[in-house]
């Protein structure tokens, strides 16, 4: 029995057919049928569908004796289907790559829900390919599976059968089956949502909607839309044969009235003539399906109104004054918009004719967020080798808490912003400023950047158009030969560096100025920012920090935490911090996982922890300062380097153990390899490669050189001589009776695979 039956119904898609049944049988999870149903097409669906067949024996044909349409062709898709779950797909549509893969560990990792709701984006003819506008409803947040009454948000998802999978015991027990005429799948998907007892849910476009520039029947002039009544007669029918869905009759009325008015307002579906009589029709069904206690939303009120009293010229009057109204307020909106910038380029234009303050100097980081990383570190030390300079600190409000006392807040776009960046001698940022940003003779920008490169960087982009993201290259190389100093940790970043952002600048290989606490802070300190996060005594904390990946959509955790740390044990709590462009947790709340992706100073996170855990993160880099363990996790070594690109083979040359999977991962912990000899070794070779200059004093070099213009500098401690603050696990004292921390023994009982789900 197939894990998935793919459903797919064809009638005069012959251009569209072979892509749509490639993108299923060319997925990588292959435990699947694919059910075709040719509905009596009069062109050479048929055909194809038989050729496939043939060539595959996963292909099932059935051929129609006469056209049914798209319900009655579906239901005898599923009356051959035997896989665990259905699916279906429009014959012009497309499964994208690695979908039922995705599809499938959702369902097993959710318990096997009644059904599964997938995400999906429009492709249109022209290129464009746009997703869901609803995508956020999808999250993997929270609990699952779940009850629609847990999230009745879901009812806003687009109503279509092919953005979910259906368990299909679920399907026969509660006997759904597809209506004939247009629109069926409202009283597929309505009943399916509200009697299923699971749901979940998957943040990731399994789906690609094709909006044809012709051909759709939704949108053809046809008699056809009339079908809706009866859809939405069947819709309660159902709820009406269980009095326990009663709760739900107000959302479906509301839902239902906004129908039969976006039909109604669709200026190419109803027959010329025939719009009164559906308007007849909508307002009877309004009466006829009213709910007390459905409140209608202020932006969809007028449509209820034209469907209640069948007002169709007063609405179109109405209509037409509200769309001046809109058009109006944005017009105003934009034009005042416009005056604001206006005026703010102008104040900075006043700004740049003034004097430079040679006591001022502006610092900001990753776009405008809080007082951290080399930035972070600056502006510290100036405060205390160059306490002449007064310093501001940009940051958006969100961000103005993790701001510390000593420099002024600079809140981004404002006239104190402009004039922050028009007169303060020195700018220091690990990105660039603002783009409007003009350089004036006499300014000093240090551009710190914000890790040492593994991935590839700046123009080596250009050939890795996923990465990319649309960068404009030529603006990048305006916004560098802005710089006068970039700071590197090492020989390898500054040879980057210069190539990928080749510059008149001046490069300071002095180390990164946000490692220099790694030297400098005490036991004291470690105990303290572990008592903080809530770091159980007596336990080895893992920093776990995954980098982002490019070829995803959908950013999650490559680690399961709660089943990892569950084969740990309690000896083991994990810090889990996100990637700075994924908001969102990498795990769901569970004993021994703690969150600190929100975390201002991954700094603090790096000296509480005892061992790193990351993939590609540039963090391995910073974390080898600490010589602490560092365990790599590369189960995608091969996919992450086709899409970014990378300067070296991270594998070859470890800075600790290496993982290509969780069970791997947990047997190196388990058997204590991660702080083994050969670990030790690896991190030394990693150490004395990419940390030469992280002593304590990058941060202070810089200021001597850049502001105070000295060149004698304190000398670089050498690597044998620094004495990094120990982690907790290697400094504490184990209690009598205790195994040591660097050996944890696996679990009693029989050892269960990690991939295992129970």
């Amino acid at each position: 029995m197939p894990r998935f039956s793919v459903i797919v119904p064809a009638y005069k898609v012959q251009a569209y057919l072979h892509e749509c049944l490639e993108s299923v049988l060319s997925q990588s999870f292959t435990d699947l049928e694919l059910i075709v149903v040719d509905d009596r097409s009069p062109d050479a669906c048929g055909d194809i569908i038989d050729e496939y067949a043939a060539l595959d024996a996963r292909v099932h044909a059935v051929h129609l004796p006469e056209n049914g349409g798209l319900g009655r062709a579906r239901n005898a898709g599923m009356e051959r289907a035997s896989g665990d779950y259905l699916l279906f797909l429009d014959s012009d549509d497309t499964l994208t790559p690695g979908a039922l893969h995705a599809i499938a560990d959702r369902v097993r990792e959710t318990g096997e829900p009644d059904v599964l709701v997938y995400d999906y984006a429009s492709t249109y003819w022209s290129g464009d390919t746009v997703r869901n506008k609803f995508a956020e409803l999808l999250t993997e947040e929270g609990p699952a599976p779940f009850r629609l009454e847990d999230r009745p948000e879901l009812l806003r998802v687009l109503m279509v059968a092919w953005n979910k999978a259906y368990r299909r015991e679920f399907v026969r027990a509660v006997g759904l089956t597809f209506p004939p005429g247009y629109y069926e799948d409202t009283p597929w998907t309505y009943p399916a949502l509200m009697a299923a007892r699971t749901l979940a849910t998957l943040d990731r476009v399994c789906v690609h909607y094709r909006q044809r520039r012709r051909g759709n029947i939704l949108s053809t002039t046809s008699r056809g839309h009339f079908d809706v009544f009866d859809q939405y007669d069947r819709v309660f029918a159902f709820v009406d044969q269980r009095p326990e869905l009663d709760r739900w009759r107000p959302v479906l009325f509301r839902r239902m009235v906004d129908h039969l008015s976006t039909v109604f307002t669709k200026r190419d579906r109803l027959p010329r003539g025939s719009r009164a009589e559906f308007l007849r029709k909508a307002r009877a069904h309004y009466r006829r399906y009213r709910t007390p206690g459905a409140a209608v939303p202020l932006r969809s009120r007028l449509r209820h109104t034209l469907v209640h009293f069948g007002v169709h010229r007063t609405y179109r009057v109405l209509q037409a004054s509200m769309t001046v109204r809109r058009r109006t307020h944005k017009a105003v909106s934009k034009l005042t918009r416009a005056l604001r910038a206006a005026v703010l380029q102008a104040h900075y234009r006043v700004q740049l004719r003034l004097p430079l303050r040679a006591d001022r100097a502006v610092f900001a980081a990753y776009w405008g967020r809080g007082h951290s990383c080399n930035p972070g570190a600056l502006e510290a030390a100036f405060r205390t080798f160059a306490p002449h300079v007064r310093t501001a600190w940009i940051a958006h409000p969100e961000h103005r808490r993790a701001v510390p006392p000593g420099p002024r807040h600079v809140r981004p776009g404002t006239a104190a912003y402009w004039t922050a960046l028009a007169r303060s001698k020195y700018l220091v940022n690990n990105v660039n400023f603002d783009r409007r940003l003009v350089k004036r003779p006499g300014q000093v920008f240090v551009q710190t950047q914000h890790g040492t490169p593994l991935k590839h960087m700046g123009l080596d982009l250009q050939e890795r158009p996923a990465a990319a993201r649309g960068t404009d290259f030529a603006e990048l190389l305006k916004g560098v030969d802005k710089w006068d100093y970039l700071l590197s940790a090492n020989r390898h970043t500054t040879l980057t560096w210069e190539r990928v952002y080749p510059g008149s600048y001046e490069t300071l290989e002095y180390g990164f100025p946000r490692n220099d606490v790694f030297q400098r802070a005490t036991p004291q300190d470690v105990a303290r920012l572990r008592e903080s996060l809530g770091i159980p005594r007596d336990t080895v904390a893992l920093l776990y920090a995954p980098t982002h990946r490019d070829y995803r959509r959908v950013q999650r955790s490559p680690l399961d935490l709660e089943r990892v740390l569950r084969r740990l044990g309690p000896r083991f709590v994990i810090l889990a911090r996100a990637h700075y462009w994924q908001q969102a947790p990498l795990a769901r709340q569970v004993p021994g996982v703690i969150d600190v992706t929100g975390h201002p100073s991954v700094e603090s996170l790096c000296l509480a922890s005892d061992a790193l855990v990351t993939d590609y993160s540039s963090l391995m880099f910073d974390y080898a300062g600490l010589d602490r363990p560092i365990v790599i996790h590369a189960d995608d070594w091969e996919a992450y380097d086709a899409a970014r690109g990378t300067y070296f083979d991270l594998r070859a040359s470890p800075p600790g153990a290496v993982a290509g999977s969780e069970d791997e991962l947990v047997e190196i912990f388990t058997s204590g390899h991660w702080r083994g000899s050969r670990s030790t070794r690896l991190r030394a070779a990693f150490r004395e490669r990419f940390c030469p200059h992280d002593d304590g004093r990058a941060a202070e070099r810089v200021v001597r050189r850049v502001v105070l213009g000295e060149t004698r500098l304190p000398p670089v401690v050498p690597l044998a001589e620094r004495r990094p603050v120990p982690s907790a696990a290697a400094s504490a004292a184990m209690p009598a009776g205790r195994p040591a921390l660097d050996h944890v023994p696996p679990p009693a009982g029989p050892v269960l695979p990690v991939t295992d789900r129970r």
